[in-house]
């Protein structure tokens, strides 16, 4: 059997395309080898490949793009060319590229398994002594539509859409014909065309010019197999409204003081209630490491794998056998759910007491169940050492395994032993497995009752890991784990963030094709079926900070391209390293940031270097240091000199690159410090060209090259819906990786992408984005509105085109006329969150509206612990909301 590879693709200089051929034989192994292709003109390529083996019976095949010998890009592999094999055919394959397609989201289990599910019922297809295969993907069509060929000859009904030749559904969405090819006169001019399904008759051409056939003939036992670019008709563009609300912000009459994942599943039923489609939630997974309210932060987790402990339905396991334990039990989680807000510490407390006795009843019964043993095999990879790590952490009272006396370095045949049956610890370690075990169950019962009443979970990827986590741990080398992740400057802190992350080791992840990615992508993909990818421009480039800074001024973003000392003075601008580089404090600056309290920073924190000059004392000059100086001071006044002594540290115009230390990075904001101001007017001007150029216009096709390196691999390792967080300081290639790869980006009004504006408009929205009022990040509707009564009377006016003074608190039926334009905007998906949905009744909205922010983002300390002031239950017996958002949702035509 021969198969021949031809396929068009314009390639540049050291690029060279090979297909990737995986053979299955009857017991359904596979065997894949990748073939070079060669051209004559770098535009069309061409290759040959003999099979000889008998066993085969099936194949596929997709094409890659090789650049200077490594794989550069591949095809979409979500659409599959898949045959069944004739030893007794000659295959000539003439291809178009695979692109990711402009209804990629048809193809997301977003839609095949939750909106319109979909399972095509495969047909094989006759061959004939010649053979002419035609195949074309049509992911518009409606439920009840099928497809069928139309041509200019007999064969073919001679354009009479009376006489379409139906075709086969082949694949998901994929539609295919085989002809004899004795019965086609060539040329070959053919459309596809919509028919109905039951009764086969027309409903509509697909546009454009005839479509026409790029082969003269087809000889005796050849198949010819043309794959034509998509159908060509526009279908409805889909839309969808969700709620946006954490699972710890649940709750209901039995819940423990949070919300848990039996929660969730009550949620699923409100949602449907009322319209919606989607419900997306903040990470799930356990960050357990400081055993106290901190680790409420939901994006600091021990695990990227570990569900939660605090989101168990203890109504889904047994009750304890004592019945007097059982109601000190009940009283005590009635008192814990009456509370307005989440008590971290005693949910936590009391949560894994009740897991404990249970454990201690049914664990054994439980782990030997044939249940547990397939979801061990499934994951033993990263629960044994979850498990060990969660063991060790109780043992040695610390999740910092560096501080551990045994085990700070993993070994994996150490903790292999550490977790045996056999062993000492096992009990602890089973312990974590049972739990991680009914979690997943939980998880998956609200996942798997969602997608049957058509709701899509939409899950949230952290950008960063903890430091103090597994995979720091285990898997050390993917991580630069001496480095610091965080945001630069933006409109959620004036001094950037600094999350503490260390960053990612691309370069190694690389190396494996992104496996450490994919792994994780997979996992989140048995619960969701659309995910948030939280801060995408880290995959971009990541703003890394030094270890010794605590806030984020003092980083760069990287990778990048820092700037040598003839391109600064390119600009114009004599580089002085020691004036540019150093803080520059003088009396001027200490008399503005400390006034009357200089003097006592000058005798204690700086050492004098005359001509009222001055640098910071040795056990000051970091911030870590003025920090560690400062711990346990928590007066105003202490805090502000703190913050003081922090802005004096990095009054600097450049920071020198630590890989390359004679290059430099102008330091982000810059422009708005003290060694700026002392910059003569023509130094500002060259300065602001350089800055301008470095942080807007230098990297972005470097930027777009790293991007494009990472996230084609990690989008298509599932078939979630993708969205991503791209918010705060967006260069100009981020656009065109998420038109590329088809992701949904944010858009929020008050932090409009385009250039110059205050307020963004809402119809222009992309369809392909997610339309949201604010995030977790971020004030609520009615906060918002009670920030700034200047920004409030300008969106009042012209946004909302009112007349008059804006009313100091936001009525409840403007806040409805805002959740409403935002549902008639363009978006694909509009997600609110429960709270701005909850404004638009004014007796039943919380009265505080500060109370309902979830984050301060400029508060590293922030407790993540708000909770919905209604059950659940409550709020299925809303009838006037819940018809009234039904009806916003239907009417602008969200589905």
């Amino acid at each position: 059997m021969k198969l021949h590879f031809s396929i068009e693709y314009l390639t540049h200089w050291g690029e060279d395309v090979r297909v990737s051929l995986t053979l299955v034989d009857a017991k359904g192994r596979t065997q894949t080898q990748t073939y070079p292709l060669e051209t004559r003109d770098g535009h069309r390529w061409t290759g040959e490949v003999l099979i000889t083996d008998g066993r085969i019976r099936s194949f596929y095949y997709h094409y890659s793009i090789y650049k200077e010998g490594r794989k550069f890009r591949t095809e979409w592999g979500f659409i599959p060319r898949h045959f069944r094999v004739d030893v007794t055919q000659t295959y000539l394959f003439r291809d178009n590229w695979q692109d990711v397609p402009l209804l990629s989201h048809l193809y997301t289990s977003a839609f095949t398994q939750c909106v319109r599910p979909h399972t095509a019922e495969t047909e094989e297809l006759p061959y004939f002594n010649s053979t002419l295969m035609l195949k074309v993907s049509a992911p518009q069509l409606e439920e009840g539509q099928a497809l069928a060929l139309l041509g200019n000859q007999p064969a073919l009904g001679e354009w009479n859409p009376n006489f379409a030749f139906r075709m086969k559904e082949t694949g998901l969405y994929e539609w295919s014909v085989t002809l004899s090819a004795a019965g086609v006169t060539f040329p070959l001019e053919y459309k596809y065309v919509v028919i109905d399904a039951k009764t086969g008759d027309f409903v509509a051409w697909e546009g454009g010019e005839n479509r026409v056939l790029p082969i003269s003939g087809v000889a005796k036992d050849e198949v010819a197999v043309i794959s034509d670019p998509p159908l060509r008709i526009r279908g409805n563009r889909w839309k969808a409204a969700g709620v946006v609300i954490p699972v710890f912000s649940l709750r209901s009459e039995g819940s423990c003081g949070v919300g848990d994942f039996g929660d969730l599943k009550t949620m699923v039923d409100w949602t449907v209630l009322t319209g919606m489609r989607v419900i997306q939630l903040l990470p799930v997974y356990d960050t357990t490491i400081h055993k106290n309210w901190m680790d409420s932060y939901p994006y600091n987790s021990i695990s990227i794998y570990a569900l939660h402990p605090q989101y168990v339905d203890l109504r889904r396991l047994p009750k304890l056998a004592d019945e007097k334990e059982m109601a000190e039990y009940e009283e005590r989680r009635a008192a814990l759910n009456a509370l307005p807000q989440v008590d971290y510490e005693a949910v936590s407390a009391l949560k894994q007491e009740y897991l404990h006795a249970v454990f201690r009843r049914e664990g054994k019964e439980m782990l030997s169940s044939g249940r547990y043993t397939a979801f061990f095999k499934r994951n033993e990879d990263w629960l044994v050492p979850y498990a060990a790590f969660c063991v060790l952490r109780d043992r040695f009272g610390t999740a910092d395994f560096h501080a551990w006396p045994e085990y700070a370095e993993y070994r994996r045949e150490d903790i292999r032993a550490f977790c045996r049956p056999s062993a000492p610890a096992y009990e602890e370690v089973s312990y974590y497995y049972y739990v991680q075990f009914c979690l997943h169950e939980q998880l998956l019962a609200a996942s798997d009752y969602a997608r049957a009443k058509g709701i899509i979970l939409k899950g949230d990827i952290p950008i960063g890991i903890s430091r103090n986590s597994v995979e720091a741990w285990v898997e050390p080398y993917y991580f630069n784990l001496d480095g610091q992740a965080g945001a630069p400057p933006d409109d959620f802190s004036v001094n950037g963030q600094n999350w503490g992350f260390p960053t990612y080791n691309w370069e190694v992840m690389l190396e494996d094709g992104c496996s450490w990615w994919v792994r994780r992508f997979r996992k989140m993909a048995e619960y969701f079926n659309a995910y948030r990818i939280d801060h995408v421009l880290g995959f971009f480039r990541i703003w890394e900070i030094p270890s010794d800074s605590v806030h984020g001024l003092l980083g760069h973003f990287s990778p990048s391209l820092p700037m040598s000392v003839e391109e600064i003075e390119g600009y114009g601008l004599r580089f002085r390293k020691n004036y540019f580089t150093h803080p520059n404090i003088s009396d001027w600056v200490l008399d503005k940031l400390f006034g009357e309290r200089a003097e006592e920073v000058k005798a204690v924190y700086l050492d004098a270097l005359g001509m009222d000059w001055y640098a910071m004392k040795p056990e000051y000059d970091t911030q870590r240091k003025v920090e560690a100086a400062f711990a346990g001071k928590t007066s105003p006044e202490d805090v502000a000199l703190r913050e003081g002594l922090y802005a004096l540290i990095s009054n600097v115009l450049f920071i020198p690159d630590p890989k390359q230390p004679d290059k430099y990075h102008p330091r982000i904001s810059a422009r708005c410090d003290y060694l700026y101001q002392t910059l003569s007017e023509e130094e500002k001007r060259a300065f602001d060209a350089l800055y301008e150029d470095y942080y807007y216009h230098r990297h972005n096709e470097f930027w777009y090259g790293q991007a494009m390196r990472k996230l084609p691999v990690l989008v298509e390792a599932t078939q979630m819906l993708v969205c991503a967080e791209d918010l705060g300081m967006v260069p100009a290639c981020v656009p065109w990786v998420m038109d590329d790869l088809r992701i949904l980006t944010l858009e929020i009004q008050t932090m409009p992408k385009k250039f110059g504006l205050k307020f963004g408009r809402l119809e222009e929205n992309p369809y392909r984005s997610v339309a949201t009022i604010f995030t977790h990040d971020m004030p609520t509707l009615r906060g918002w509105w009670e920030e700034d009564a200047v920004r409030t009377q300008q969106y009042f006016n012209e946004v909302l085109q009112k007349d008059g003074e804006a009313p100091a608190s936001i009525p409840g039926w403007l806040c409805e006329e805002v959740v409403a334009r935002h549902l008639y905007s363009p978006s694909m998906l509009c997600l609110i969150s429960w709270q701005d949905w909850m404004s638009i009744d004014e007796r039943l909205r919380y009265p505080d509206a500060d109370f309902e922010r979830i984050n301060v983002p400029s508060n590293p300390r922030n407790y993540w612990h708000y909770r919905m002031h209604l059950t659940i239950e409550e709020l299925m017996g809303c009838d006037d909301l819940n018809r009234k958002i039904r009806m916003l949702i239907t009417h602008s035509g969200r589905d």
